[in-house]
């Protein structure tokens, strides 16, 4: 467990970043959470205008934290992002503070103590979050041809229970925890990216899309290299704009099996935002959206339906638009949402 944990003490280049992201839905469907511990917060405006003023090597990711969480189902939606500086974060190998809240790893779980305010109109998030591991991958990625940005599927099966007191909630589900890492800000390197996970065939499957943008000159890596444990990206496809893609499944120990390339399937924009979909599937069944969770000027968190190898499944889905993000207007709506305090 501590070898193939989230090592909450690997180093963050200057202007780079690091998270450690899970998801979970209730077993009876009714609920569903995210939770995003970030150091060098890639989607905070006080980072982007830190690196615009002084330059990303300047700027200590550091100083940029916060963790990101999100309730969904029944009560409404509760949703929380305070940024802190380096002064609210401590953190040693399994442990990681940010501000009043904290990860950390409990022999066979990994706890998360939540206490944070809710935002654009105030509320409590208090309660507990723990994260049952019943498969630990031993893989890694790189998902740009340069290999400057790496996701390393941590557990990609897991259970959760969520104890909340603020909201007052009490649930257990099928859950996934993985973790990203970049030496570089990540709209640097990509345009944007479809991503989706869903319980398959006793496992877990995950499809990445990702659109690079253009990286030549010496230090441009091969995307097909691979390492013992690492396995770049390959291949385009013709979904929307092309770019570089993953179709992994890992079955119940954790062992991974790349998978024929599902068809593209294009999905109906976000009805606010206008922020584009698209996902992969059986290519005599379409896919559809769900539920729309998360609808913003950069991204969209969504449940969509599709068939995977003849089985019909409900994925967790993420779009993501990093040209929007680096619009300037955008940043500048962000704060409401993402208020920053010293401590």
């Amino acid at each position: 467990m501590r070898a193939l944990g989230p090592h909450f003490d690997q180093p963050v280049a200057p202007g780079g970043y690091v998270w450690w992201y899970l998801d979970a839905l209730s077993d009876d469907g009714h609920h569903g959470l995210t939770i995003i511990a970030m150091l060098g917060s890639v989607f905070s405006p006080y980072y982007a205008w830190a690196r615009r003023r002084q330059g990303a090597e300047a700027v200590d990711p550091l100083n940029h934290c916060g963790l990101n969480v999100a309730l969904y189902g029944r009560g409404g939606k509760r949703w929380s992002l305070t940024e802190r500086g380096r002064t609210a974060l401590s953190r040693d190998a399994s442990h990681l503070t940010i501000g009043p809240s904290s990860l950390h790893w409990d022999q066979d779980a990994l706890v998360i103590d939540i206490k944070e305010r809710g935002m654009p109109i105030p509320h409590r998030l208090l309660g507990r979050v723990r994260l049952y591991p019943e498969a630990l991958a031993d893989y890694q990625a790189f998902l740009d041809p340069a290999a400057r940005h790496r996701w390393v599927p941590i557990a990609p099966r897991a259970r959760v229970h969520v104890e909340m007191a603020a909201p007052a909630l009490r649930w257990s589900g099928p859950a996934y925890f993985d973790s990203n890492a970049g030496d570089e800000p990540l709209e640097n390197a990509f345009h944007g990216w479809d991503w989706s996970r869903a319980t398959h065939r006793g496992g877990t499957t995950v499809l990445y899309h990702v659109v690079p943008r253009q990286v030549t000159g010496p230090g441009a890596a091969d995307p097909a290299a691979s390492t013992e444990r690492t396995a770049a990206t390959a291949g385009t496809h013709g979904c929307t704009t092309g770019g570089a893609r993953l179709a992994l499944h890992f079955d119940a120990s954790g062992a991974v099996t790349n998978l024929e390339p599902f068809a593209p399937h294009d999905l109906p924009a976000t009805r606010i935002w206008r922020i584009p979909r698209s996902t992969y599937g059986d290519p005599d069944q379409p896919a559809c959206i769900v539920d729309t969770l998360e609808d913003t000027p950069f991204y969209a968190r969504s449940l969509v339906a599709a068939s995977l190898e003849g089985d019909k499944v409900t994925a967790v889905h993420e779009s993501l638009s990093l040209d929007r993000f680096r619009q300037r207007w955008v940043q500048m709506l962000l704060p409401f949402r993402m208020p920053r305090v010293r401590t």
